[in-house]
């Protein structure tokens, strides 16, 4: 690749990033969230169900991660704080019980798994400061 080349893609690149977050975004718009009854049916009902929540369910936890690591990083007040603790992928399927156990009257069945994640989160590792 050329110097010139190099250059113009590397100024593209900013440009480039914006297109892939919109495209990213809009298509996340246009996706339809788990429910906790979709959650029990697969799990249920396909071969391998369990494995893909498990699958589903740390693929929400991390979401809800950069989430809230991107509000504090523009300075806004996070969902949640790690703050320095414990929190791994292998955690996600004992939080989203743990959060279903406790509050088990809050939650139908229509509901979404992110909610569930998220409150779960926010009432396991709340912000401090």
């Amino acid at each position: 690749m050329s110097t010139l080349a190099r250059a113009l893609f590397a100024r593209s690149r900013p440009a480039l990033r914006a297109a892939v977050l919109c495209a990213l975004l809009a298509g996340g718009a246009l996706t339809h969230a788990m429910s906790i009854r979709e959650m029990r049916t697969l799990e249920a009902t396909e071969k391998d169900g369990k494995a893909y929540a498990g699958y589903y369910l740390v693929g929400v936890l991390e979401g809800l991660r950069e989430a809230s690591d991107t509000e504090q990083r523009s300075g806004r007040k996070p969902l949640f704080c790690v703050e320095g603790r414990r929190l791994e992928p292998a955690m996600a399927r004992s939080l989203y019980q743990g959060e279903l156990t406790r509050n088990a009257d809050s939650y139908e069945a229509d509901m979404p798994v992110q909610l569930v994640m998220s409150n779960a989160l926010q009432s396991s590792y709340r912000c401090t400061h």
